[in-house]
């Protein structure tokens, strides 16, 4: 329990020290702003993990397009998957948050020059928007991470994926990574507190979301994860 304690009052101390930051950040425009963004939350992000407790084996990571932008499709186990693929997939890139997350000082700020699209669940009008909102910025070269359960599993079965999640690759034209998280439920998820434990995050190769209907794309890549994720807990 100390440690749950300790970590939620680093976090919450540990935000104001990134404010002398985001004039660099808002003086640039483009990649090179989400560039710069990147390299301030990934920090961050590994010093949440380092506190935490939280060892991350990342495989795979040769497979990431280096030189172009990609939409990240992964399961989401647990609170702990924003940072631990912050910190750990070297490439910048944006989140498909609920707008909620938008309420958070200095964290919303961050969220936007980092090209997250904020979704109201509840308005549908809103939705659409930010979507085709995410759609340029992924052209304009930032990358997206996208968790189509839209919620997490806790270490229970995969949920189904949403095909409407996929909008933003096959609509972007570019290439989708599926990702595989496996044990992250089990830094705070499994016993309602922090505590240390081993993830894997597994990066699988490309595919082209043009290469097949959505309906097909969808089971291609929730297949592709699932046996992984599901394998791993046999």
């Amino acid at each position: 329990m100390l440690r749950t304690v300790i970590w939620f009052i680093f976090f919450g101390l540990v935000l104001p020290f990134t404010l002398p930051f985001l004039p660099g950040a808002k003086k640039r425009q483009g990649v090179e702003r989400y560039a710069y963004a990147e390299r301030v939350a990934s920090t961050w992000a590994n010093s949440l993990l380092k506190l935490a407790g939280v060892r991350v084996d990342l495989v795979g990571a040769h497979l990431i397009p280096e030189d172009e932008p990609v939409v990240f499709i992964a399961n989401h186990q647990g609170n702990f998957d924003v940072p631990i693929l912050l910190g750990k997939i070297d490439k910048p890139k944006g989140f498909i948050s609920k707008i909620e997350v938008d309420k958070i000082p200095i964290v919303s700020t961050w969220m936007r020059y980092m090209g997250c699209v904020m979704i109201d669940r509840k308005d549908r009008r809103q939705s659409l928007k930010a979507i085709r909102e995410g759609i340029e910025t992924i052209k304009s070269g930032q990358s997206m991470i996208i968790f189509p359960e839209g919620t997490r599993s806790r270490g229970g079965t995969m949920a189904p994926f949403k095909a409407g999640s996929f909008t933003l690759a096959t609509s972007s034209g570019v290439k989708i990574v599926p990702v595989a998280i496996s044990g992250s439920y089990r830094v705070m998820e499994e016993t309602g507190r922090i505590r240390p434990a081993d993830v894997t995050v597994t990066v699988l190769p490309p595919i082209d979301s043009t290469s097949l209907p959505q309906k097909e794309l969808v089971s291609l890549v929730e297949q592709q994860i699932r046996q992984i994720v599901e394998g791993e807990k046999k």
